[in-house]
């Protein structure tokens, strides 16, 4: 699960930096090194405490009789599951160690075929993620959307500011499908939805991404949808087309052209630190076990509504049965079995 030994000599390197003065001159590294050791000390205090209770609860598990003692039999068993839920929890936590995947998330969400039905589905998306945000007690902001022209969005993009968002959304990347009887539908006929999703991490000041004049073409144009008189009759909105790697982002959340400017060169910076890992995992892949490589298809996940219910994540083959609690946010089993599949 992990070296507790490489993590002890981690914690005396930072501490060994913090003790040294001539560091504390630079206030943003100290700051990052102050965090690390605190989750890193944390992290080995509750891996102590789970093997401990783990020990504790089974010598008492040896020693209870379950014909005598049948209430405690039964509460030492419940505690041994919960035991065992912490010390998945922090398994999760391991997995989540790549080089980005303590950042925040932009994450996009794209109609597919299907007109009005796609991009109903693109609001739902967005509302499964927006609630699960919320039950993490991260924040969450709009950057960019494009309304439909009778419902939903045709496109979204939303920042998810939180503890290692990137590194539970970074495997959302892929093609969602829904198919339920269609609400728009007077005839109650039975469609199927497709909805791209798209995550990469934010940049922040420990990331150097460099951009040239002469490598961006920008665009500025009207915000459509809702924001008042002055977003619909003002060219604030900006576009940023990078020439070399035709990545295109766009802003439009803001008043403010120059704001928008701002958080669409962030947008940029973002998606070529996300092109740079996905160079990187590329050469991962072919160093890992047989037991990590897994076919990745576009097509990650169905959510099915009729004639059955289920959600099924078809890389890891996780399924769950209750498409309504999945799409108001309650996901962490299919993130989970993401991240167990490629640890």
């Amino acid at each position: 699960m992990f070296e507790k030994k490489r993590i002890n000599e981690n914690i005396l390197i930072l501490k060994k930096n913090l003790e040294n003065q001539n560091n504390w001159d630079d206030f943003e590294q100290t700051n990052k090194d102050l965090k690390k050791l605190n989750y890193l000390s944390n992290f080995l205090k509750s891996v102590d405490e789970i093997e401990s209770s783990y020990e504790d609860t089974i010598e008492l598990l040896k020693i209870t009789d379950e014909n005598t003692n049948a209430d405690m039999h039964l509460e030492l068993e419940t505690e041994l599951k919960g035991i065992e839920r912490n010390a998945n929890t922090l398994h999760i936590e391991t997995l989540m160690s790549g080089k980005a995947d303590s950042k925040n998330v932009l994450l996009e969400i794209h109609s597919g075929a299907g007109g009005v039905e796609a991009q109903d589905w693109v609001e739902m998306l967005l509302r499964m993620y927006s609630r699960w945000a919320e039950s993490k007690s991260f924040k969450l902001q709009i950057i960019d959307q494009n309304v439909g022209d009778e419902a939903g969005l045709k496109s979204v993009t939303l920042k998810i500011d939180g503890e290692k968002a990137y590194g539970w959304l970074k495997l959302e990347n892929g093609i969602h499908r829904l198919v339920r009887i269609s609400p728009f539908d007077s005839q109650s006929r039975r469609h199927t939805s497709f909805a791209s999703v798209f995550c990469y991490p934010e940049v922040d000041n420990s990331v150097n991404i460099k951009i040239e004049d002469k490598d961006i073409k920008i665009d500025t144009f009207r915000a459509s949808g809702a924001g008042g008189q002055h977003v619909n009759t003002t060219d604030s909105a900006i576009r940023i087309t990078h020439i070399p790697t035709k990545i295109v982002v766009q802003c439009q959340n803001d008043r403010s052209q120059h704001r928008n400017k701002s958080t669409a060169m962030e947008m940029l910076k973002s998606k070529l630190y996300e092109l740079e890992l996905a160079k990187e995992e590329e050469e991962n892949k072919k160093k890992r076990s047989q037991k990590n490589e897994i076919s990745w298809g576009n097509q990650i996940r169905s959510y099915v509504m009729q004639p059955y219910t289920m959600v099924k994540d078809h890389r890891t083959k996780t399924e769950v049965s209750d498409v309504s609690a999945v799409l108001n946010g309650n996901i962490d089993k299919l993130l989970e079995s993401q991240l167990i599949a490629l640890g």
